[in-house]
């Protein structure tokens, strides 16, 4: 069974290094922005929104660890957003890392996410998916997730 290990400053470090380039580069593969402005923009927006690293309030970040395998199989970051309508644990990013792929474990993340969140207050859970990403849409929609919004376009050139 996975557990949720908090992350720590090493553990943030090591995250930051995988989550920054690969945040640039699926911004790229969207359309969203250019490869050359891509690694600053994705830089600045981990800065903003984890101002403290892991201590940033509001955010809860932990290594997906199974300890059968002995082993860190991923990462989870969340962040609780409260309004007068709900408090949602929206996710910034849940990763099973490749070797570890299609053995279950990103629903038992979802499902230790829920468990947490809902501990923390939240009323509901949110995310966003790249259009391109395919199997991730897949697996949201399996878990009972649905959009919420779709932004579309149709490039001219």
């Amino acid at each position: 069974m996975l557990h949720l290990r908090p992350m720590d400053a090493g553990a943030f470090t090591r995250f930051l290094a995988r989550a920054v380039p690969e945040y640039a580069a699926e911004k790229v593969r969207s359309g969203q922005w250019s490869p050359g402005e891509a690694q600053a923009r994705s830089e600045r927006e981990f800065r903003e929104l984890l101002p403290q690293g892991p201590d940033t309030p509001d955010n809860v970040l932990y290594i997906l660890h199974d300890p059968h395998e002995d082993a860190d199989v991923g990462v989870l970051w969340y962040a609780l957003q409260r309004t007068a309508l709900a408090t949602t644990a929206f996710i910034y990013e849940v990763e099973v890392f490749e070797p570890y792929r299609r053995r279950g474990y990103a629903t038992q993340a979802f499902t230790l996410l829920e468990t947490d969140a809902a501990a923390r207050g939240a009323t509901r859970i949110g995310l966003h998916v790249f259009g391109h990403n395919t199997a991730a849409r897949a697996l949201y929609e399996k878990l009972g997730y649905h959009a919420t919004n779709i932004n579309m376009r149709k490039d001219l050139r």
